[in-house]
């Protein structure tokens, strides 16, 4: 893994998670121990409205931490109800953590590998519908990310466990001085709750 990554990761402090969001974090972990009890693939789709911003960080963050942690068979995915585009502050804010990202295609949703290791497989980012052919059509978890998409989005075909894990939506700070603060912030929550899930299960 890459160290300034590492770096972050050792920094974070899981006991700063308020008590209602480790009940929904219960949730995702205990669905992860039950694939892995049945030596099944663990697939977790993450779904926002516009598959822009908190999915695309949940999806990177969750890949990342299963590798740091050593819990294999783990697949991580991002969709929304509609595709837009991966927001380009999000490529940024991930770039400036330490991931190495190379612009697979320009366009007006463009494709981006983020990358936590050298020698691990990238994550393809880009905006898509939670039931595009990249994704799983069967057999996975879908992580609402924004309470958008969970309310908007009442029945996930194919999924076998439905999580509302919500967070505030860093678009709100676009244009503003705090933009920077803020993506880097949203970040690293998403990244302290995913330590904490896969750190429960090594």
């Amino acid at each position: 893994m890459y160290q300034p990554i590492t770096n972050i990761i050792e920094t974070l402090d899981t006991g700063v998670i308020a008590s209602e969001r480790l009940e929904v974090l219960q949730s995702l972990i205990d669905y992860i121990k039950n694939k892995r009890s049945s030596k099944l693939p663990i697939r977790l789709n993450f779904i926002c409205t516009h598959n822009s911003r908190r999915s695309h960080l949940s999806q990177v963050w969750a890949r990342t931490m299963a590798a740091y942690f050593n819990i294999g068979n783990v697949n991580t995915y991002s969709g929304g109800t509609e595709a837009s585009a991966l927001f380009p502050k999000v490529v940024d804010t991930l770039a400036n953590q330490g991931f190495e990202i190379a612009n697979l295609s320009e366009g007006k949703n463009p494709v981006y590998a983020i990358k936590h290791s050298p020698n691990e497989p990238a994550v393809i980012g880009f905006s898509k519908a939670y039931g595009d052919t990249f994704n799983p059509s069967s057999d996975f978890a879908a992580i609402m990310t924004c309470s958008a998409a969970d309310e908007g989005c009442p029945m996930v075909f194919g999924c076998d466990k439905r999580i509302a894990l919500t967070y505030e939506d860093p678009k709100l700070s676009d244009g503003t001085e705090q933009q920077t603060e803020t993506y880097i912030n949203r970040s690293l929550q998403i990244a302290t709750e995913m330590k904490f899930v896969f750190s429960s299960l090594s």
